[in-house]
C-alpha cells in the first residue's frame, strides 16, 4: 500500500489501478471481539475450573521430564552407552530445556484454544508418560523422537506433536482418551490406575517396536537416573487430577463454542466466514460440532489434510478462477483452518476472519487479516473477530505473565528466543483487542507475503535475468542445494543454510550458526 497505492481524492481509500484501468481498493481491516463467559466460581463452567490458580500452577510446575532427557543421564551408568546411544545422548543434552519451555507454553496455548482440546493434551501427556514408565520398568529400550524444537513451533506443525509419537496414527492408540475417560469416570478408588495405564502402555510400546522401531531412537533405561521414573509418574499423577477435577467434557456447556455458533448462525448466517486456530485438533472438534448443530457447506483444513488446495477452492472459487468448476451445492461457507493454510492461498471471496484462539504474538492475527486482504477482495470492510472473556483479559495476561516468568526462572527461554516462542510481550495489543481498536491489525509485515509466493518471485527475477535458467535448474540433482554454507557479513555470522521437510510434509528452512545454535526462526530472513 504505502510503495504502490494511489489514494481516491473523493473518500481517501488507498487502490491500485490494473492494466485495463479498473481500481481495487484495499478494504478497511475492522477488529471485533467474540465475548464469552468463563466463570472461575461457577463448579459447572468447565473451562473456568481449568483456567483456575491451582491448574495454572501445576502445569507450571511439571518437570516435563520427556521434554527434558537431558537432565536425567546417568553419569556413571553400569554398563557405558554404544556408539549410537551415545550420539543419542548427546542430542538430548544439546536440545536443552528449550524443548520443555516448548510444551509447557504449548499446554498453555491449547487451553486458551479449547478447553476439549487442552484436556485431550493431558490425556495424552498421561499415557505417553506411562510408556516412559513402561519400558523403564520392564527394562526395555525407550523409545525417543525428535529432539527438534522446531516441530514444536505452531507456525510449522500445527498436530499435537510429542517426543515419543511425532507421526501418523499408531494402532490402537486412538483409545488413549478412552482409557483416561475411564478412570475418570470411575474414579480413583474403584479402578487400579496404574494397572489400567500400564496395561494401555505395554499394548502401544509393543506396537512402537514392532511396526514403528524405525521412527524412533532407542536408548536402554539403566543409562537415565533413578529421578526419571519418579518424575514421570509424578507428572502423570498431578495432570490426573486436573482431568479428574474437570470430568468429561460437556460440550452442551461450551460457552465459546455456543458463542462461535451464535456468530455464524445469527450475525452472519449467509456471509463466508475463514476460521483460524493454531491446533489441529481445535479444528477437528470446532468442524465435528458446527455441523453437529446444523450448520452446513463447512470443512476443516490441517496440515494433514489430503488436499487443502481443493477445498480452498469450493472455499473461494473466484478469487482462484475455478467458479465454473464448482458447483454451487459443492462450494464452502465456512472454513475451519489452522495457520498453517495461510501459505500461498486465494481467500479473496470472505471477507469475515475469526481467531478462535489468541496467538501470543500480534502479528499471527496480522498475518490472518492478510490471507483475505489481498488484490481481487470486493469488500469495503474486513472483520477481523477474536474471542475474549467477557469479563476482560486481566486474566489472560496474568496467566501468561506467570508462564513467562516461570520459564525465565528455570531458565527454558533467554533472550531472544521470546520470538521463537511467539511471544511478543504485548499486552496491550490484547488489551486494544478487547477494546477493538481501529488500525490495530493494519499494515502489512514480511509474514504476509508466505514463502511460496517469495520464492516464486525470486525465481521469476531469475529467469528473466538468466532465461537458461529454466532449462539448466531442473537439470541439477535432486536436494542438491538443500544445505549451503553461509560465509559471514556485518550483522550475519557465518553458518549453514538447510532446507528441510518435516515427517508431516511440512516445509522449513534452518540457519545454523558456527556454534550449532540457531540463528533466526524467520523464513523470510533465510530465504
Amino acid at each position: 500500500q504505502d510503495n504502490y497505492a494511489e489514494i481516491d481524492p473523493i473518500d481517501g481509500r488507498k487502490y491500485l489501478t490494473f492494466d485495463d484501468g479498473t481500481r481495487s481498493y484495499f478494504p478497511t481491516r475492522v477488529p471485533k471481539t467474540v465475548k464469552f463467559s468463563i466463570a472461575e466460581t461457577d463448579l459447572d463452567d468447565q473451562y473456568g475450573q481449568l483456567y483456575a490458580a491451582n491448574v495454572v500452577e501445576t502445569i507450571n510446575s511439571l518437570n516435563l521430564p520427556r521434554y527434558g532427557l537431558g537432565n536425567y543421564v546417568a553419569a556413571k551408568p553400569k554398563e557405558p552407552p554404544t556408539a549410537a546411544e551415545t550420539k543419542v545422548l548427546d542430542d538430548l543434552s544439546r536440545a536443552g530445556k528449550r524443548l520443555m519451555g516448548f510444551c509447557r507454553t504449548n499446554l498453555f496455548k491449547r487451553l486458551e484454544s479449547s478447553g476439549s482440546v487442552f484436556i485431550e493434551s493431558i490425556e495424552r501427556h498421561i499415557l505417553r508418560n506411562f510408556i516412559f514408565l513402561y519400558a523403564i520398568e520392564q527394562g526395555l529400550p525407550i523409545p525417543i523422537g525428535t529432539q527438534d524444537a522446531g516441530l514444536l513451533n505452531t507456525g510449522i506443525n500445527d498436530e499435537d506433536t510429542d517426543i515419543v509419537d511425532l507421526t501418523a496414527e499408531i494402532p490402537g492408540e486412538d483409545e488413549n482418551n478412552n482409557t483416561v475417560q475411564r478412570i475418570i469416570e470411575t474414579g480413583f478408588l474403584n479402578l487400579d490406575i496404574d494397572a489400567e495405564l500400564k496395561r494401555r502402555a505395554a499394548e502401544i510400546y509393543s506396537q512402537y517396536m514392532s511396526h514403528y522401531k524405525s521412527r524412533f531412537k532407542w536408548v536402554r533405561p539403566h543409562l537415565f537416573h533413578k529421578n526419571l521414573a519418579r518424575a514421570l509418574y509424578l507428572d502423570a499423577l498431578a495432570l490426573l487430577k486436573i482431568v479428574t477435577t474437570c470430568g468429561r467434557w460437556n460440550t452442551d456447556k461450551d460457552e465459546k463454542l455456543k458463542a462461535l455458533i451464535e456468530l455464524l448462525t445469527i450475525h452472519h448466517p449467509h456471509k463466508k466466514v475463514l476460521i483460524f486456530t493454531q491446533y489441529a485438533d481445535t479444528v477437528r472438534y470446532l468442524e465435528t460440532q458446527l455441523k453437529g448443530h446444523g450448520i452446513a457447506k463447512l470443512a476443516g483444513v490441517t496440515g494433514q489434510s489430503d488436499d487443502p488446495t481443493s477445498l480452498v477452492w469450493q472455499f473461494s472459487p473466484v478469487s482462484n478462477n475455478k467458479r465454473e468448476m464448482i458447483e454451487a451445492e459443492n462450494e464452502l461457507r465456512v472454513l475451519v483452518a489452522t495457520d498453517i493454510l495461510s501459505e500461498g492461498q486465494n481467500l479473496q471471496d470472505c471477507s469475515i476472519v475469526v481467531n478462535y484462539d489468541l496467538p501470543w504474538a500480534i502479528i499471527r492475527l496480522i498475518q490472518r487479516a492478510g490471507r483475505v486482504d489481498r488484490i481481487g477482495q470486493q469488500s469495503d470492510e474486513i472483520f477481523c473477530y477474536t474471542f475474549l472473556p467477557a469479563e476482560g483479559v486481566e486474566r489472560i495476561i496474568r496467566l501468561r505473565e506467570r508462564v513467562r516468568n516461570r520459564l525465565q526462572q528455570n531458565a527454558e527461554v533467554v533472550g531472544t528466543d521470546e520470538a521463537f516462542f511467539e511471544d511478543d510481550h504485548n499486552d496491550q495489543a490484547v488489551i486494544d483487542l478487547y477494546n477493538e481498536k481501529a488500525g490495530l491489525l493494519d499494515g502489512e509485515v514480511d509474514g504476509e507475503v508466505d514463502l511460496v509466493s517469495y520464492a516464486y518471485q525470486i525465481w521469476k527475477n531469475a529467469i528473466s535475468e538468466d532465461p537458461r535458467l529454466q532449462k539448466s535448474i531442473p537439470e541439477l540433482p535432486p536436494v542438491v542445494y538443500s544445505t549451503r554454507l553461509h560465509k559471514p557479513v556485518e550483522k550475519e555470522p557465518e553458518g549453514v543454510l538447510v532446507y528441510m521437510r518435516t515427517p508431516e510434509g511440512n516445509d522449513s528452512l534452518v540457519w545454523v550458526g558456527k556454534d550449532g545454535q540457531s540463528v533466526t526462526e524467520s523464513q523470510l530472513v533465510i530465504l
